[in-house]
């Protein structure tokens, strides 16, 4: 059975949607293919243990996993979780019905709980222009993905949420920021201030200055 679930790859401040398509048939073997580097490659190791740990497994059937683009590189571990799901749906180990609507990613540890991403708002960012429903990542980067509007954004702390979200279709909350209001209350309530700063009088006064005619800056110790 093939299934399509779908993650993001991001430079700088671009994102490139990647289509993850999971092939099952009979036989044995695990193969990954699309330019995974290594953090990639050892997704099956995190994915095996998450699974089992959570009642469910890696079939031991012949698994064809690729990562479209394939000429564009895939790295870091947090194409885990959309991995995992493919998997789980290409077996018929849940239901798949709407897993191509969202788009997924997250690094699993071996108990199946999610370690947070990196590129949460540029890949929310390209999630929007590209009409997917809703974006599913870990609970840690929810925030920073929910800033931007018109998209769904569900943090997760598990595996098993998720997998109960398709499968079961239990309701995974969605996070929401006011935008507005969290840029006046850091108005007022500022995390840092300059005078947190001891000394460094120059430089203080030259951000101050970049700051108010809208500069750039780059300071170098």
């Amino acid at each position: 059975m093939l299934v399509k679930v779908y993650g993001s790859a991001f430079f700088g401040v671009e994102a490139t949607t990647i289509t993850i398509e999971v092939n099952i048939v009979k036989g044995i073997g695990y193969h990954l293919v699309g330019l995974p580097d290594n953090a990639v490659k050892e997704s099956n190791y995190r994915i095996a243990a998450a699974l089992q740990n959570n009642q469910f497994k890696i079939p031991g059937k012949r698994i064809t996993i690729n990562m479209a683009p394939a000429d564009l590189r895939k790295e870091g571990s947090a194409y885990d979780l959309p991995i995992a799901m493919g998997v789980l749906a290409a077996s018929g180990q849940i239901k798949s019905e709407s897993i191509g609507d969202y788009l997924i990613m997250g690094e699993l540890s071996l108990d199946g709980s999610l370690q947070p991403i990196k590129g949460a708002l540029p890949i929310a960012i390209k999630a929007r222009e590209e009409g997917f429903k809703g974006f599913v990542l870990p609970v840690q980067n929810a925030k920073e993905a929910a800033i931007v509007d018109g998209l769904k954004v569900f943090g997760v702390e598990n595996i098993l949420e998720v997998i109960e979200f398709f499968d079961k279709e239990i309701p995974l909350k969605e996070t929401i920021v006011d935008t507005r209001e969290e840029f006046y209350k850091n108005i007022d309530f500022p995390e840092f201030d300059f005078s947190d700063v001891k000394g460094q009088e120059s430089i203080k006064r030259c951000m101050e200055i970049a700051a108010a005619g809208g500069h750039n800056i780059i300071v170098m110790t």
